[in-house]
């Protein structure tokens, strides 16, 4: 008798109708070297929704906005994940917080029990290619269900008093926020950190306070006193002009028609990191502004496994704190999504998963 379980599944890129409730869905088994993990919480990010629209699309030139609840007209089958075609149906969701309910061959069976975190993006075991990826909920099945299965590597013990949807906001967006801060190096520094009302945004603000950085954080003026209080020293703004040649480090996450003015606000030898584009993927550069303030532009995907186990310790620590807004049941994955569009939140929409 197969064992089933519910669960969101994506059936296709386009709108919120191509996510479907199912109660049928087969519980997957681990393989060898894996382990089946009983999700208990999930949240939702922008890679969610930008791979259900298939934004990751060479033929998407607009912002992740115009699209996120309906789709975007044209063909973004053969290139509209990560990396290239998804496989349908997909059942999403990057970030997990949960038990180990069954281990393959070769895992040790006093795993069972252990409560963890996924990490979220990883290198497919057996892939020497050059930096291989592959993430949760895109390349393989992710935590929008009762069960998922993952390595057994890339499932990290956790001990913390934090609920399990608590733990659930952290490893995409956090994870995402310091694989950026690692790439650029940042130490006790001035850096710019735009989108920073957002999962990674927020991420950000804390990891770098973490650091030693002077944050400047750009976002909505109502969403000021909240970034403060998650270690901002100082927020701008969107619509305000940004001050040049003032900062060492840009953690960017919105590209789009301010590209320009965040690249113009380092100083020089300034870095420049992205790890997203919610307002466009496609600017403008004047290569003599790179060469003349010998500035170095970096982007920032994949992540040494590193990045992960540091950010474990940092929850463990109790260094950085989650900065949840609002918890949905998975059952409501829709309103979730249709509520983290809505942008009137700072930090993570939750997913509680076990009942």
């Amino acid at each position: 008798m197969t064992l089933t379980m519910k669960g969101m599944v994506l059936t296709g890129h386009g709108g919120l109708d191509r996510l479907e409730w199912r109660e049928d869905l087969p519980v997957p088994q681990p393989a060898p070297g894996e382990v089946q993990v009983r999700v208990l919480a999930a949240a939702v990010n922008n890679t969610d929704i930008n791979t259900r629209t298939g934004w990751y699309s060479k033929a998407v030139r607009g912002d992740t906005a115009s699209g996120a609840a309906g789709g975007y007209d044209g063909d973004s089958d053969a290139d509209g994940g990560w990396n290239g075609a998804l496989q349908f149906p997909r059942i999403q969701g990057a970030d997990c917080c949960g038990i180990v309910s069954a281990v393959g061959a070769g895992v040790d069976p006093a795993r069972i029990g252990q409560r963890v975190l996924l990490r979220p993006m990883f290198a497919p075991a057996g892939d020497t290619g050059d930096l291989p990826l592959a993430t949760m909920g895109s390349e393989r099945d992710g935590s929008f269900a009762e069960y998922t299965t993952a390595e057994a590597r890339h499932a990290i013990p956790v001990t913390s008093d934090l609920s399990d949807v608590e733990l659930a906001s952290f490893p995409c967006a956090f994870s995402t926020a310091e694989g950026m801060i690692q790439r650029a190096g940042l130490g006790v520094e001035r850096v710019l950190i735009t989108g920073a009302s957002g999962g990674v945004g927020s991420a950000a603000i804390q990891l770098a306070k973490r650091r030693g950085a002077h944050v400047t954080a750009i976002s909505t003026a109502s969403k000021a006193d909240a970034l403060t209080a998650l270690g901002a020293d100082e927020v701008l703004a969107r619509d305000a002009p940004l001050p040049e040649a003032r900062f060492d480090v840009a953690l960017d996450l919105v590209g789009g028609a301010g590209w320009e003015a965040v690249v113009a606000a380092l100083r020089k030898g300034g870095r420049y990191v992205t790890s997203g584009a919610i307002a466009g993927p496609i600017v403008e550069l004047d290569l003599r502004t790179l060469y003349l303030r010998d500035l170095t532009l970096m982007g920032s995907t994949f992540q040494p496994e590193n990045v992960f186990t540091d950010l474990v310790r940092y929850v463990e620590a109790g260094e950085i704190r989650p900065a949840l807004a609002r918890t949905f049941a998975l059952r409501d994955l829709r309103a979730a999504q249709e509520a983290f569009l809505a942008k009137d939140h700072v930090g993570k929409i939750g997913i509680a998963v076990a009942g």
